[in-house]
């Protein structure tokens, strides 16, 4: 049941303010679902993140063959659990195939994923993603993403079309994103911030959000700070704010301007 599985927000949950006209009102169902939606959107993108971040890891500006060649050893030094063929310049990762660790940057992977470096020039380096399955134990991710970035702006450049399920209920959503990732001040091995743009259809309806400075550890269940604009199926306009207040928790501040509700969220999985 959906209640079972944010039990936690109800219980961290305080009603701030509560004002303005009654057509207005934002319900504390309607936060609920609001948030739970971006974190399951939002657990999906950080997902293929740092499995793109995995793929990164190569020489600028040499040939395609070459790059994927080094990804090969890269992920295998990394993640001996991983069986990986390589053909030209795709490389396809079966996850748990072998004895090992799964494990990179918090996350602990299973599925497949292919990889193809299409192209490494100083002045922009593109690669092709298509996830199977991948998931991290929480949640499954299936579809395809094209990550780009370059030798003066390390900066990467994700555009993803997904679907993904939460292993716990089967709750599904189905989306896209467009989005700039930059390492977080103590750098990539903690996390990234983000800026951009996500769309999908959850199990209630259609929604669009966008990110501003949204700042994400890989080992976190929801971003630590930044803001999201977040329209809604009920035909509401939130806000929602993120704000780390312990090593152990995250406040999620949600409103729309006239009500407004915090919850506080462990930041372990």
């Amino acid at each position: 049941m959906r209640m079972k599985s944010i039990g936690w927000m109800a219980a961290g949950l305080i009603v701030v303010s509560a004002m303005g006209c009654r057509e207005e009102r934002l319900t504390r169902a309607e936060a609920q679902e609001a948030l739970e939606e971006a974190q399951l959107a939002g657990q999906a993108a950080t997902l293929i993140a740092s499995s793109a971040d995995l793929s990164t890891n190569f020489t600028i500006g040499g040939a395609v063959e070459a790059a994927a060649d080094e990804l090969r050893s890269f992920i295998g030094s990394q993640l001996p659990c991983a069986q990986i063929t390589l053909s030209a310049a795709t490389l396809t990762v079966e996850y748990g195939a072998l004895a090992g660790s799964c494990t990179y940057r918090g996350q602990t992977y299973s599925g497949t994923h292919a990889i193809s470096v299409m192209r490494n020039e100083t002045s922009q380096v593109v690669v092709n993603h298509t996830f199977s399955e991948l998931s991290n134990g929480a949640i499954s991710v299936s579809g395809t993403a094209i990550v780009t970035w370059s030798f003066s702006n390390p900066s990467r450049h994700i555009e993803h079309e997904l679907v993904w399920t939460r292993l716990s209920d089967g709750r599904q959503g189905v989306g896209t994103g467009d989005r700039l990732q930059t390492p977080l001040a103590e750098g990539l091995l903690v996390g990234i911030e983000i800026d951009g743009t996500r769309t999908w259809s959850g199990e209630s309806g259609e929604w669009a959000l966008d990110i501003d400075g949204v700042q994400v550890r890989w080992i976190d269940l929801v971003p630590q700070a930044g803001t999201y604009t977040l329209e809604t199926p009920f035909g509401k306009t939130l806000t929602l704010s993120f704000l780390r207040t312990s090593p152990t928790q995250i406040q999620v501040t949600v409103t729309n301007g006239v009500d407004e509700f915090q919850f506080n969220v462990p930041t372990l999985r």
